[in-house]
Parts: structure tokens; sequence; C-alpha cells
């Protein structure tokens, strides 16, 4: 909405600044940021006063997260309502990627918000049916990929780029709508998993959205897309204004969820904010990028997978509770250990996946 100021700068130069990303970016951080500090307290008590007993806690799960009983839970609403109120007044409106994205974000968070809404009044850990949630999931990913290809580059709609590789484009074709509507399911549920401890999820998220919003902003713009010889996807660096603004509502979040939590994000927000990541990085064109980058969130999703299937095939489990943060746990190590160390972990891999930009 303010982008268009800048089409009055003939009357006040100072206008001019709107028509930058960067600085509006800027503004979106700090906007989501100033908005979940303001509410967050006021959206906290509402939600513990409506859900009573908060979020149901793992009985089989480490006894240190008994005392966490009566948390509320449904705390991503705080972090998604700063990054509507931010994009809306930041983002360029004419631009239909940042409608895409936002459409999977907020579809995302609506099949989380029913998930956590059912967990709450039934007081269990069984929620949305998972076949019915992964079938809504593809669908809202499927048509986000469809509706990407027709405002995309084409000679990118439906292609796969590859990191290292600056000229190896390989035309997916109609395959392309399943693999993107993959990797943006994959992303949401990956995020998903690894929401399990306090701030666990949310710096990891925000290392990524910080590392996207770079990846959008360079490959939007075809000089530095050039230089560094990557693959040029117009219109997308308006995104980094999208991730600006998961930035300033992660932080703004992060102060609240810091242990002990005064709020879980819930599937509302890691549920979005997963999903949300996974339309960039197949706007962007660097879907391989985002497995480098979300690396950590990989690792989780995996680990629950490696359990599940050797418990079924052979009766033994491979950790000692999956997800793996829960395994590190129950070997000893604390909570804020567990957290700052898997922090650590999704830096170094933001870093190596912002290495792929340069190294072709």
């Amino acid at each position: 909405m303010l982008s268009m100021l800048a089409d009055y700068s003939g009357l006040f130069g100072g206008l001019n600044v709107f028509r930058y990303i960067t600085f509006r970016t800027g503004g979106a951080t700090i906007t989501a940021l100033l908005f979940v500090f303001l509410f967050g307290p006021r959206i906290i008590a509402t939600l513990r006063v409506r859900q009573g007993k908060g979020q149901p806690i793992r009985s089989d799960g480490p006894q240190s997260h008994l005392a966490k009983r009566g948390t509320p839970t449904m705390g991503g609403l705080m972090i998604l309502s700063g990054i509507v109120v931010a994009t809306l007044l930041w983002a360029n409106p004419f631009n239909p990627h940042v409608w895409v994205v936002m459409a999977v974000t907020l579809g995302f968070g609506a099949i989380g918000f029913y998930d956590d809404y059912l967990k709450v009044i039934r007081q269990s850990h069984n929620g949305f049916s998972g076949r019915a949630r992964l079938a809504l999931e593809f669908t809202i990913a499927v048509a986000a990929c469809f509706a990407m290809s027709l405002v995309g580059s084409t000679r990118l709609a439906t292609g796969l780029t590859f990191p290292f590789f600056k000229e190896v484009v390989v035309d997916l074709g109609l395959f392309f709508f399943a693999f993107g509507g993959f990797v943006i399911v994959a992303a949401g549920n990956s995020v998903n998993l690894t929401d399990g401890l306090d701030g666990l999820a949310i710096v990891p998220v925000m290392v990524a959205s910080a590392t996207f919003g770079l990846i959008a902003y360079l490959s939007g713009n075809a000089v530095f897309a050039n230089y560094l010889q990557i693959h040029f996807t117009p219109g997308t660096g308006e995104l980094a204004v999208i991730c600006g603004a998961v930035l300033g509502a992660g932080l703004g979040f992060l102060w609240f969820n810091a242990p002990p939590a005064q709020i879980f994000m819930g599937d509302t927000g890691s549920l979005a904010l997963g999903g949300m990541l996974g339309t960039i990085a197949v706007a962007t064109k660097h879907e391989i990028v985002l497995a480098i980058v979300g690396g950590l969130f990989v690792v989780e999703a995996l680990s629950v997978i490696i359990q599940v299937a050797s418990f079924k095939l052979t009766g033994k489990r491979v950790f000692r509770m999956a997800p793996i943060h829960h395994h590190f746990e129950q070997l000893g190590w604390s909570e804020p250990q567990v957290v700052v160390r898997f922090w650590i972990i999704s830096v170094v891999l933001a870093l190596a996946g912002l290495a792929t930009l340069k190294l072709r």
C-alpha cells in the first residue's frame, strides 16, 4: 500500500524511497515487530482464558515438559497477524507473487488453526485427520504452483534449477506441480515437527526467512542475478518484504516464547511459516537450496520417518524419542542446550545455502 506513495515522488522527492524494496523490507520488519509487541500480551491473555487447560502435553515425553501444562497455544495468530499487517502496508499490492505466497501462508495457517482447535477442545494430540489435512495442503500447494507458473518467467515456469550449476535447468512439465506441491507441503510439515521446544522453531524460521529474503531480492533483480549468474525470476524481489515481516513478527513472538514460554506457536504458526518458506523457494527457483538452508527441518522430519519405519519393520526404535530434539533431551541435554545448539546449526546451514549463490 505504502509503495504507491512513490507515484507522487514528483510532488515530493522524498517519497521516492518507497520504490526501494530494501527500505520497505526494513519497514515491514519494524511494523511486524511493533505489532506483535503491542498486541501480543492481549492475544495471550485472550487465548489463555478461552483455552483453559491450554495445549495438551505428551505424557510419554520428557518429564520436564509436564511443567508446561496450561500454556496456551495458537501463538501463530500473533505471528500471522503481524505478517499480514506489515505486508499489506509495505508490499506492492500489484505483485502477484505476494498474493500467492500470502494465500498459501494463510491457507496453511487456517489448517493449523483447526488442528490446534481440535487438540485443545479434546485435550488430545489427535487433531485433524492426517489424510484430510495432507489433501487440503496439497490442494493449496498445487494451486499455488499453477498460479506461479502463470505469472513467472516463461523459460523457468515449470523448470527445476540446481545449485552450483548456472545453466542447468530441467523442465519438469506437468510434474512440476507435483514436485512444487511436495516442496511446499514438506516444508510446512517439517517446520511443524521442529516446533517442540520453547523457541526451537521460530529462530531457524527467522534465519531461513532472512536468507530467502536475500535470495528473493537478488533473484528478482536482473543486475544482481546476472552478476551472481543465478536465474533471474522477475517480480520475486518483492517477496523480500514478506520475509522481512516474518523476521519482525518472529522476533516479537520470541519475546513471549522464550523459556519459560508464555505461549506456544502451535500448528497455526509452524505449518503456515513452513508453507510460506516452501512457496518462496518454488517462486525463486531455489527449491534444492531450501533443503540446505532448512536442513535442520529436514533432519527433524527424517528422524520421525526413520523412527516410524524402523518400528513398523523391525519393532525397534533408532532414536530414544522422535523428533530428534527429544532424542537429545533423553540423552541428558537440557532444553536450552538443545535449542541454542540447533539455532547454531541453522545459522551454519543458512551460510552454506548462501554460498551456493556464488559457487557456480
